[in-house]
């Protein structure tokens, strides 16, 4: 009985399979009869994910050959022309609306010019403490 089944080639963790055309008692990866397409589930870019021959296909399957369940589905995968990079779309975080950001922003502007503020008074006053210790250790001086 012949078999239209998937063999895997490519490198550890890098799976890379050919459609070929098989005996039913060769090995997965052994002996073929004829390559009709490949198989690549990690294709990214502008790499082609799929390409069958469906003319050999729908040859092999008219002399008796028997598709196996994962080559029936990427061959009609193939029909419908999905054969582009398999796009994965993450969740994303939601956005935040920007008007609730924009409040906290500027209340945080108005405290941070506050303490910015307050900053410049108490150096503006710590210099006038300053001059009067130095006042009065220039006296504890002359009284010694």
């Amino acid at each position: 009985m012949v078999t239209i089944r998937l063999t895997r080639t490519g490198a550890k963790k890098r799976p890379f399979y050919h459609l070929n055309v098989a005996e039913s008692s060769a090995r997965r990866d052994g002996r073929f009869i004829e390559r009709i397409g490949y198989f690549n589930p990690v294709a990214t870019g502008k790499a082609q994910r799929l390409s069958v021959d469906i003319e050999r296909f729908e040859y092999w399957v008219s002399v008796g050959a028997q598709p196996s369940e994962r080559v029936a589905a990427l061959v009609k995968q193939a029909r419908k022309g999905d054969t582009g990079p398999k796009v994965i779309e993450k969740k994303a975080a939601p956005a935040p609306a920007p008007a609730v950001e924009e409040a906290p922003a500027a209340e945080a502007e108005e405290e941070a010019a506050a303490a910015a503020e307050e900053t410049v008074a108490e150096e503006a006053a710590a210099p006038e403490a300053g001059e009067a210790g130095d006042a009065g250790e220039a006296e504890g001086d002359a009284e010694k």
